[in-house]
């Protein structure tokens, strides 16, 4: 997904994070300085629905106006190459995890 709020606040006039902050308070959202920071730098890993629909409103956007999708939808995820692995039955998948070698694992809990 691609983060959009930068450009749908600058199509609004919205230029800095702190007038966007600004804006959010007047709508009844207050955020700390630090989450409008990240909100304005990057793209965050969650958002609260809540805080999405009063980004919406002061921009006059829609929730798809900010998070654009890119690259390949969730339900068809990319297909990692496989990778030989001596044994011909059971091909792995290049992102496999493999345990670290050294140390044994210790026995699960009874």
């Amino acid at each position: 997904m691609q983060w959009n709020l930068r450009m749908k606040a600058a199509e609004a006039g919205i230029w800095q994070a702190t007038q966007m902050r600004r804006r959010l308070a007047e709508a009844g959202l207050e955020i700390s300085a630090g989450k409008m920071s990240m909100l304005w730098s990057r793209t965050p890993t969650t958002i609260r629905l809540d805080d999405l629909e009063v980004l919406c409103t002061v921009l006059g956007c829609t929730p798809c106006d900010l998070l654009v999708p890119t690259g390949l939808p969730a339900s068809q995820p990319e297909q990692a190459p496989m990778r030989a692995t001596g044994n011909d039955t059971a091909p792995s998948r290049a992102h496999d995890v493999l345990p670290s070698p050294g140390r044994p694992r210790s026995a699960p809990p009874l």
